[in-house]
């Protein structure tokens, strides 16, 4: 079984659906006893570092969330699940789970595409990404995939080797890192068609060397 964790920062049901239709059993919970016993953990999101951070510790997910990724269970962050487990965010200036060391920083003001016109925040729409370090979360997606991208905070990783892709808009940003038995995406893939459905699937049978 795979638990959604459910913090109250959405973007739940999407992703339920999907799994679901993909043939693997999910749960969305917020019960501890129920996510320690899973297979394997989607923690995605939509909304702000601050409130989700104390949506987590006033449900004692923060605690689980880590502990789990100590044992080497396989987990899938997706957008503020991408943010909220590096050390911190400058988003309402929070400390977040820290799983992976590093950032989450803002995009500059006044970002300028490559022909100089202004880009709007938040980066909203369809863009790819650019595999750096090859992971079998992204095994048989086709390079020239695009995918949905929601967000005006991207994570920044300290050690280059945990940005397993990147994204362009205004500047390189990391949209896919990985750590261990850790991956994660700035994205949705649940709402990125077959490309993203496929990043889902391969995150459903990894296995993780850990």
């Amino acid at each position: 079984m795979i638990a959604i964790i459910d913090y109250d920062a959405g973007n739940l049901t999407s992703v339920a659906r999907a799994v679901t239709y993909m043939g693997f059993t999910c749960s969305v919970t917020s019960n501890s006893a129920e996510i320690e016993r899973s297979e394997r953990i989607i923690f995605p999101g939509v909304g702000a570092a601050g409130s989700a951070m104390q949506s987590l510790k006033r449900m004692g997910l923060d605690k689980i969330i880590a502990s789990e990724f100590r044992k080497g269970k396989p987990i899938l962050g997706i957008c503020l699940g991408t943010q909220i487990i590096m050390g911190h965010s400058e988003e309402n200036r929070v400390a977040c789970l820290g799983l992976i060391d590093g950032s989450v920083r803002a995009f500059p003001p006044n970002i300028q595409s490559e022909r100089g016109g202004c880009l709007k925040i938040p980066h909203m729409g369809w863009n790819r990404i650019h595999v750096r370090n090859p992971h079998p979360l992204l095994e048989g997606v086709d390079p020239a995939a695009e995918f949905y991208f929601v967000h005006s905070y991207y994570p920044d990783p300290s050690d280059p080797d945990d940005i397993v892709a990147t994204t362009h808009y205004g500047i390189s940003f990391a949209s896919v890192i990985g750590l261990k038995n850790l991956v994660a995406t700035q994205f949705h893939p649940e709402k990125s068609g077959r490309p993203g459905l496929d990043i889902l699937k391969n995150f459903c049978r990894w296995k993780p060397l850990c």
